[in-house]
């Protein structure tokens, strides 16, 4: 037999191991390393060895480790919901200010007005939400994020969770890169290059999307808040504003690990490749590297990457308001021309043409429904109040309860934004694989919203 042929052989054996053999095979290596380890190096006891396994007994439980996870997350997702709405508001009355100086200085010097329209209305605008929308959820959950990183706790989290991922046939590192998702999913793509196989790391890629990135926690948190806590008391608030949203986000994770066993059995078959971690000891977190890598590295990569999609996004909507049909605009036109479709969802026509027009950035999600439901021919603020916000909806545009959640989901699984694709497609350097990202997800949003839509309507909730 000739080696080629032995190869091949040996390959079609290997292929043929179920799982458990070949974690038994790591399980037994790393026995034996231990063993001669033990005979071979003396070592004396280290009282800090012995906390980080006394706190590793604590997080890495099967009993505790989720739970534990699932309240730093709310930890995080709380703060980040309290700090943003007041760095938000700073922020938008500084750039908003610039922008009306702008357009002051330009109708001054006699600028044409659909030159002044286009540039601080349409462009500079669009830039400024999504500056003022994306930037201080960045600044309070990146850092965080980061800390826990430096800390030495994200480790723990992928070894909370592979035992899920393994079961759906994707690697344990996608816990990490998934994490990261929650800032930012082209953020998230490119955190995919830390796991080594291939097929494993486009699942990880292909269903980043399903976790909400901060473009996509303003819509939630909005809806959350008008529609879910403000039927409770004021003190409570974020509170249950953010408890909702992390309910939202562990239905995007059980998207995440629904999507990553369909593909594990389809389009990427394969068995989970053998996942071996080392937990790194637990750290001083450096505040430095803290703030240099989550500031530089990531806050201002993706933002610069969001500003430069978000441009041309506010001159669409500028030219679509204020291009004259009948006695409204294009905007409401097309607006109208989608609304079948949308009521069909459990949407509406706004929603679905804020959604087109916000794939550069989802941050202008929000305030485009806003301008177009108010008739606007610029990207405004809209309602100063949740109970302005409600009636606006309600009262004013015939929202109910279903449209709230369907939008929720919607903004839970719909397409990545362009940023994203961009990253998919740079990453894989495949059209194909770019595509399937957003038709899995458009196609998924899709489905959900009408199945849930058309239970409420049969069960007469709606």
């Amino acid at each position: 037999m000739e080696a080629s042929e032995i190869l091949v052989k040996a390959e079609s054996l290997r292929n043929n191991l179920s799982t458990g053999f070949r974690d038994e095979i790591v399980k037994s290596l790393y026995a034996e390393a231990e063993h001669i380890a033990k005979r071979a190096v003396k070592t004396s006891t280290d009282k800090k060895y012995d906390f980080d396994q006394k706190i590793d007994r604590l997080v890495t439980s099967p009993y505790a480790g989720l739970p534990i996870m699932l309240l730093l997350l709310g930890i995080i997702i709380w703060i980040t919901v309290s700090g943003a709405n007041v760095l938000s508001n700073w922020i938008a009355v500084l750039l908003f200010g610039i922008g009306d100086y702008g357009r002051a200085l330009f109708n001054q010097i006699g600028i044409p007005w659909w030159i002044t329209g286009f540039i601080w209305d349409g462009v500079y605008l669009g830039l400024a939400w999504v500056v003022s929308v994306m930037l201080p959820p960045m600044m309070i959950f990146f850092p965080a994020f980061t800390f826990l990183e430096d800390l030495g706790y994200l480790p723990r989290v992928a070894f909370n969770l592979d035992w899920m991922f393994k079961k759906t046939g994707a690697h344990g590192k996608q816990s990490l890169t998934m994490a990261m998702g929650f800032g930012c999913n082209a953020a998230g793509v490119i955190a995919t290059r830390v796991i080594d196989s291939p097929r494993e790391r486009l699942i990880a890629i292909l269903t980043n999307n399903f976790v909400p990135c901060n473009g996509r926690f303003p819509t939630l948190i909005m809806l959350a808040t008008v529609f879910v806590a403000a039927s409770f008391p004021p003190a409570w608030t974020s509170l249950i504003a953010a408890g909702t949203v992390v309910g939202v986000v562990l239905i995007g994770v059980a998207f995440t690990f629904l999507a990553s066993w369909i593909l594990s059995r389809t389009v990427l078959k394969g068995e989970a490749s053998a996942f071996t971690l080392e937990l790194p000891p637990y750290r001083r977190p450096n505040v430095s590297r803290i703030l240099y890598t989550s500031i530089i590295d990531r806050t201002i990569f993706v933002l610069w990457r969001a500003m430069q999609t978000a441009a041309p996004a506010g001159a669409i909507i500028w030219i679509l308001a204020n291009i004259p049909i009948g006695d409204s605009n294009l905007a409401r036109a097309i607006a109208d021309w989608l609304n079948p479709f949308g009521l069909l969802l459990g949407l509406d026509g706004v929603i679905l043409l804020a959604y087109i027009i916000a794939i550069p950035a989802n941050e202008i999600v929000v305030p485009t429904m806003m301008m177009v439901y108010m008739g606007a021919g610029m990207m405004i603020n809209g309602p100063s109040s949740n109970s302005a916000i409600f009636d606006l909806l309600v009262n004013g545009n015939g929202w109910t309860m279903l449209t709230a959640v369907n939008l929720m989901l919607f903004a839970l699984l719909h397409n990545p934004c362009a940023t994203t694709i961009v990253t998919i497609y740079k990453e894989t350097k495949s059209l194909k694989w770019a595509t399937l990202s957003v038709v899995m997800t458009l196609g998924t949003a899709f489905l959900v919203t009408f199945l849930t839509a058309s239970i409420a309507r049969l069960l007469g909730w709606a």
